[in-house]
């Protein structure tokens, strides 16, 4: 029931899931080779922190934030643990693995920006703003890593196939939302130190994520500005291939029929492909449909 009409490779050109598993890595990579250096110099990993992975990450310090606005967006980026990074890239990919065949190539990216700047903003925000969560800021440990962007991938894709399936060899299959439980519970465990605007950030991400899909579903997609201004930048550098709106699409979110509804395919198209393919295998290589919609449309019946 659940299934995109065009499967996305690994290997396939602009894999949304693949450009974000290569973006984590290529930034985690970076700031190891720079801690390295510093190691081989001597030098105290301290000032490590201080000039180079503070950087990257999301202080809760106004002052520090506006010094450096474009920690919004690469805190999301930012793992510093080998560990923290594998554990991220496996849930992204459980969760992203699962959008992207459902919505098709061009969802995940949004979901998992949006997440990120939602939870992003509302941890600046619940830390300074909010009675009862104020606390001393240089005692907040900065934010970083994918977590809250992941977060929105995770609730999206529940939102979107609640009645998903993974692993159908075991009794049929475990329900997605088992997963996501799982999860969910794993993710807000790791606040129990006290970390309240970690933690009102996720459940920020995971409203966006929410709010997101049911906005695809009644035919709203706030990704698309995204997809459009990334399709415009790709363009300048690549006008060979100018991208055009392909609405052909249909994924089942936006079905205008019932799963397996059957309905005869009433295209040339479908029959030039059915006598391509005597040409290339022969007529036996044919299906009983094929066989039936060759027949008809010999007998020039309506297609």
């Amino acid at each position: 029931m659940y299934r995109s009409p065009k499967k996305i490779l690994l290997g396939q050109d602009n894999n949304a899931l693949v450009f974000l598993f290569a973006i984590n890595a290529l930034v985690f990579v970076l700031i190891n080779f720079v801690k390295i250096v510093y190691y081989l110099t001597d030098i105290p990993l301290e000032l490590f922190y201080k000039q180079i992975l503070n950087w990257f990450t999301l202080s809760a310090i106004p002052k520090l934030f506006f010094s450096r606005p474009w920690t919004i967006l690469s805190f999301m980026f930012t793992h510093y643990s080998f560990w923290h990074l594998l554990s991220s890239m496996m849930w992204l990919w459980a969760f992203g693995f699962i959008l992207q065949d459902l919505a098709g190539n061009n969802k995940l990216i949004p979901v998992y920006l949006y997440g990120g700047l939602i939870g992003g903003t509302i941890f600046l925000l619940s830390n300074n703003l909010f009675p009862g969560l104020e606390k001393d800021l240089l005692t907040i440990s900065p934010m970083l890593g994918s977590g809250t962007a992941v977060m929105s991938v995770a609730i999206a894709t529940t939102t979107l196939a609640p009645g998903y399936r993974i692993f159908p060899q075991i009794n049929g299959g475990i329900p997605l939302w088992v997963l996501t439980v799982i999860f969910v519970a794993l993710n807000f465990t790791s606040f129990s130190g006290g970390n309240l605007g970690a933690a009102a950030a996720h459940l920020g991400a995971a409203a966006i994520g929410f709010v997101y899909v049911k906005q695809l579903q009644s035919g709203k997609d706030w990704g698309n500005w995204m997809v459009q201004l990334f399709y415009w930048v790709d363009d300048l550098f690549s006008p060979e291939k100018k991208h055009t709106n392909k609405n052909s699409d249909k994924h089942f979110y936006r079905a205008t029929r019932k799963p397996y509804e059957k309905i005869a395919n009433q295209s040339q198209q479908k029959l030039n492909d059915i006598l391509d393919k005597i040409n290339q295998q022969g007529f036996q290589s044919l299906t009983d449909d094929e066989k039936n919609y060759l027949n008809r449309a010999g007998n020039d019946e309506d297609l």
